[in-house]
């Protein structure tokens, strides 16, 4: 082989080379990419239901203490009848 064919090979393998290293590269980042959003989606997805999951969660918290509340006021209520039965305040 001559030095100008020798040189063409070195050239077309340094070619096919980088060519080859090239799609490698774009297709690893592609993948990863794609493995990427994957996670992202399953992640979004996930923090929308315990979103969803509190929001039930504080709106049964929410109801009770409202109930806790109606509660206290009816003792308050009846306390205060006892207080005014006891200390002759609802006999005039």
């Amino acid at each position: 082989m001559t030095e100008p064919q020798v040189w063409t090979l070195i050239g077309v393998f340094a070619a096919g080379m980088f060519g080859t290293l090239t799609l490698m590269s774009t297709m690893f980042l592609r993948t990863m990419q794609n493995g990427f959003d994957g996670v992202r989606t399953e992640m979004r997805n996930e923090f929308a239901s315990v979103r969803t999951e509190s929001a039930s969660e504080f709106a049964g918290v929410h109801t009770e203490i409202r109930a806790m509340h109606e509660r206290i006021d009816h003792l308050d209520r009846d306390v205060s009848a006892i207080y005014r039965h006891i200390f002759g305040i609802d006999r005039g």
